[in-house]
């Protein structure tokens, strides 16, 4: 809310004003206010096995227009060098064969599915949707601090913050130019329309969950509510004549795409985990075949690792011919021996990072982190160095949060959400403002206990991309004769399934 001098920002003189006008009481009634309309919403996450409410603050974090007119072009930029980096890994792999990447980084990466090689998607996007995470550091730089192409999620709180906040301050939306959010659905919704396979003009989209028990279950629901489209599980789903079918109540109907919210491994058990019952066997040779769309696309991970985020900007040079609008935050590879060493003598002022982490888990922070701690993770770094990057401690930057003993700076990151229809790259004004609500922390993840705000981007919003093919967005097709309804797997096991990626996924 302040500048580098101590004055209020130009951005957020309408809300220090508002704020600097209330008793500490006013503020917390609001704020309790805000609390029950997340409440009779459901807007929940599953914490620790609990499923909660999930936190927003009461104050909101506000971006100037020129401010986000420097960081969204960045974003969109990203997403498309990521899509040129993934067409190319499991394709030519030109970016491996000119040194710009090299080959071993990518195959081992644990997310590299040698299975997605030679899936051509129709339109030629993988990256349907991505949430790129940035942070502003203490030189007032927004810098990249990691990618999320495979299955991101909290996009739904955005739009629930959204509601929830209008409610709370009325005469601030009244007074302030607020670039709206709530076109999201429909722009997801022209995405995935537009990535049907060739030759469908009607095409069927449905949102795959693994179920109730996987801590992001609220997002699901309300994304397939908000777009008009079908929710299911896998056992919802078969395979058929070469296509994918939905079983409903008037028989089978086909589905042209598929919005997954499962993990790759978890998709097909054919190909992947033969004892997974969250996916629907068969659905990869479909997608093989070109029958079915899945998006995002399996595969997505390897520009997940966070040893491939080392590389972004010189794939932006390689396949963009510009250079970065958003820095990286600088990164030691500790594959490099040099690195490794440098690293492991600096332990205690790094922050360490596991390359296929996700949910703030595994990373280590030097300065917090006890000598068994550090000594631990000295034999880990050495045993695996593949496995693990480093960075400087960043003084992420803060914004006042209303906690017990009042408004105090607690940092935060930013997460915008970003939509490729193939055409272009749409990016959400604002987005996942992730705050860590204990003093001093530097992790935000609502995973480990962080809470959120809403992102206020001020000005006119930019003018409205024309999809040709989103007019109307028809969602079904006409109905197959009907079928009998063949009964799905044990609901019992199915839900350990489900239990069990909850533990393993990727929480915002």
């Amino acid at each position: 809310m302040l500048g580098l001098d101590g004055s209020v920002r130009d951005a957020y003189e309408r809300v220090h004003s508002s704020l600097a006008q209330m008793t500490e009481g006013e503020l917390r009634a609001r704020a309790e206010s805000l609390l029950n309309a997340h409440l009779t919403k459901g807007v929940t996450f599953d914490f620790a096995g609990e499923e909660r409410p999930f936190p927003v603050d009461v104050v909101p974090r506000v971006v100037a227009a020129a401010e986000w007119d420097h960081v969204a072009p960045g974003v969109a930029q990203r997403v498309a060098a990521l899509e040129a980096f993934l067409a190319d890994v499991y394709g030519p792999q030109e970016c491996v064969r000119d040194g710009v990447v090299p080959r071993r980084v990518v195959v081992s990466s644990s997310h590299f599915h040698r299975e997605a090689q030679g899936v051509t998607p129709p339109n030629g996007v993988r990256v349907h949707v991505s949430g790129i995470d940035i942070i502003r550091d203490g030189d007032d730089t927004w810098r990249v601090l990691e990618d999320n192409v495979r299955v991101p999620s909290g996009v739904s709180y955005v739009l629930a913050n959204r509601r929830s906040m209008a409610q709370t301050f009325p005469e601030l939306f009244a007074a302030l130019r607020i670039r709206p959010v709530a076109d999201y659905p429909r722009q997801l919704l022209a995405a995935l329309v537009a990535a049907a396979p060739a030759g469908v003009d009607e095409p069927t989209v449905v949102v795959l969950t693994p179920g109730i028990y996987n801590s992001a279950y609220f997002e699901h629901t309300l994304l397939a509510r908000q777009m008009g489209v079908e929710l299911v599980e896998g056992r919802d789903l078969f395979c058929a004549g070469g296509r994918v079918w939905m079983r409903t109540t008037q028989g089978r109907r086909r589905v042209d795409v598929v919005y997954r919210r499962v993990d790759d491994e978890f998709l097909d058990p054919v190909i992947f985990r033969p004892d997974s019952q969250l996916g629907c066997p068969g659905l990869m040779t479909c997608a093989r075949n070109g029958t079915v769309t899945i998006a995002n696309a399996v595969g997505n991970g390897v520009a997940d690792d966070k040893l491939i985020y080392t590389y972004v900007p010189d794939l932006i040079r390689y396949f963009l011919h510009e250079e970065p609008i958003l820095a990286n935050v600088d990164t030691w590879r500790l594959e490099d021996p040099g690195a490794l060493e440098e690293v492991l003598d600096r332990l205690p002022e790094l922050v360490v990072k596991p390359v296929d982490g996700s949910g703030g888990k595994g990373i280590v922070v030097g300065p917090a982190a006890s000598a068994r701690e550090l000594d631990e993770l000295r034999s880990r770094l050495q045993a695996d160095p593949r496995g693990w990057i480093a960075q400087p401690v960043i003084q992420l930057s803060t914004v006042p949060t209303l906690v017990e003993a009042g408004l105090r700076p607690r940092h935060v990151d930013l997460r915008p959400f970003a939509v490729n229809d193939g055409s272009s790259v749409f990016v959400l004004p604002g987005g996942l403002t992730r705050v860590a609500l204990p003093e001093g922390q530097l992790v935000v993840n609502s995973s480990q206990g962080g809470g959120s705000k809403d992102t206020w981007v001020l000005g006119a919003a930019a003018p409205r991309r024309e999809h040709p093919r989103s007019a109307g967005l028809p969602l079904t097709v006409a109905k197959d004769a009907a079928v009998p309804i063949e009964p799905g797997p044990d609901a019992f096991a199915v839900q350990n399934m489900q239990m069990q990626q909850q533990q393993a996924g990727a929480p915002c």
